[in-house]
């Protein structure tokens, strides 16, 4: 959805020059190209036409203001709706209660009920600093037990041992006695799946509702189901009084029509989503920020969140000291930079993340397929490094042809790969000489001229 919209409404914004309203007749072709952006991305019929209503009510007759053209006040009338029908801002969870307060976690089987279990819980013992136990009553697959008993330990929880011998009220009951005798502040109830909605699941998850009576009911949605998420929330949303909506897999190869919809159908708010396979791969969700995402205006507090999490404020202050002093950047440095933009998300939660201006529009224009590949050469070029001896970094201007055909060899790669990496590293070096220099100017232009760095060509 995200590429869709941004492609559509970039065009729009560059047709819709020199008039100087939104009119019923230019609205009509704005309209449409958002209508068939939305179709294509899996977002259910009757929340589309609700949704064009809404955009063109705002739209009609507003005034342009400033220098702002017609079509690119019309993209502001579609981040306000989209934030709306998204749910505003963000929707915290209610854990004001006796403790333990129980979140029950329903949704169909395979959609990442057992994963985001663990990343709640996490996420929880983190930011809210609360003490937190997690238990599965599917009794009906064995595996998903051992499965949460696993990532539970990954999130640092404790989990609460079950057997498929045992009844789901009777693991549930026994778990909340064990939460309240050693006080634990949350319990994390992980519900049995079916492939498909019957009236077995939902009759079994309405009594463990009765039971437990929790304080926040999360409907864990795979985001790349599309229609099928539609049909899904209404079931669950007939057999449960839900609090909140949690998506999964929002980094894959959806359309991202699900974040629309469910939330539309079920009234629930979109609490968090799922934004990697990481057991830290849960943000809360902001219905402004995603709706900025989607119409590639990116998200720079969700990007400085990122830096703030991952980077090593140690190792940028050692880098800045040497740069400072006038000590040569070398390859150590250069794979130490590497190593940073793994640890926030990697190339393709960076990019995500930045408007498309910044990216010269290439960020709406990446693939999964594309992304992967630019994935793949920077772990390539961090393999080149390894290969290299620690002279060898230290001093690159060693590297000479036959080095450079061991350090090929080494790293399972042609010596052109070699020769484009030791280019991308002088293009970094000439950046650290102008910040050495002072020159915070002409080093950001320099960078807009790094067409190549981690494959991006």
């Amino acid at each position: 959805m995200a590429s869709a919209l941004t492609d559509r409404l970039s065009r729009l914004v560059k047709t819709m020059r020199g008039q100087a309203r939104i009119t019923e007749d230019n609205v009509q072709d704005m309209l449409r190209e958002v209508r068939m952006a939305l179709l294509e991305a899996d977002v259910a019929l009757p929340v589309v036409r609700d949704f064009i209503a809404r955009v063109k009510a705002s739209a009609l007759g507003a005034e342009v203001v400033g220098s702002l053209s017609p079509g690119q006040a019309f993209v502001g009338v579609v981040n306000r709706e989209l934030a709306a029908t998204m749910g505003e801002g963000v929707a915290d969870l209610d854990l004001a209660t006796q403790p333990p307060a129980v979140i029950l976690m329903a949704g169909l089987q395979g959609a990442g009920k057992t994963t985001t279990t663990a990343k709640l819980a996490r996420h929880l013992i983190e930011k809210r600093k609360k003490k937190v136990l997690t238990v599965s009553v599917d009794v009906y697959r064995p595996a998903a037990i051992e499965q949460l008993k696993t990532v539970t330990k990954q999130a640092g929880a404790e989990w609460f041992p079950s057997a498929a011998t045992d009844s789901p009220l009777a693991i549930a009951a026994a778990a909340i006695d064990y939460a309240k005798r050693h006080y634990f502040d949350v319990l994390i109830v992980d519900t049995a799946g079916r492939l498909a909605v019957d009236e077995k699941l939902m009759a079994e998850i309405r009594e463990l509702h009765a039971a437990l009576n929790p304080v926040e009911t999360l409907f864990v949605v795979d985001a790349m189901q599309g229609q099928d998420a539609v049909n899904t929330a209404k079931a669950f949303k007939e057999a449960l009084p839900l609090t909140g909506i949690v998506l999964t897999k929002m980094d894959g190869d959806s359309r991202g029509g699900a974040a629309l919809s469910v939330r539309a159908v079920t009234g629930a708010p979109i609490k968090f989503a799922g934004t990697s396979e990481k057991i830290d791969g849960l943000e809360v969700f902001d219905a402004g920020r995603h709706a900025g995402r989607v119409l590639g205006m990116g998200d720079i507090v969700g990007l400085v969140e990122e830096v703030t999490k991952g980077v090593d404020v140690a190792a940028a202050q050692k880098l800045a000291d040497k740069v400072k002093a006038g000590d040569s950047f070398d390859l150590n440095d250069f794979l130490s930079q590497i190593s940073q933009m793994k640890k926030m998300g990697g190339l393709g939660g960076l990019v995500d993340k930045l408007p498309s201006q910044f990216t010269g529009g290439r960020a709406a224009n990446l693939g999964p397929a594309e992304m992967e590949r630019a994935e793949r050469d920077v772990r390539r070029m961090e393999g080149i490094i390894c290969s290299m001896t620690p002279q060898e970094r230290r001093k690159p201007e060693l590297l000479k042809a036959t080095r450079k055909r061991r350090i090929a060899g080494g790293a399972g790669v042609q010596v052109q790969e070699v020769n484009r990496l030791l280019n991308q590293f002088e293009q970094m070096r000439d950046v650290m000489k102008k910040m050495k220099g002072g020159g915070m100017m002409k080093m950001m232009k320099r960078m807009g001229g790094m067409k190549n760095f981690g494959g991006m060509r």
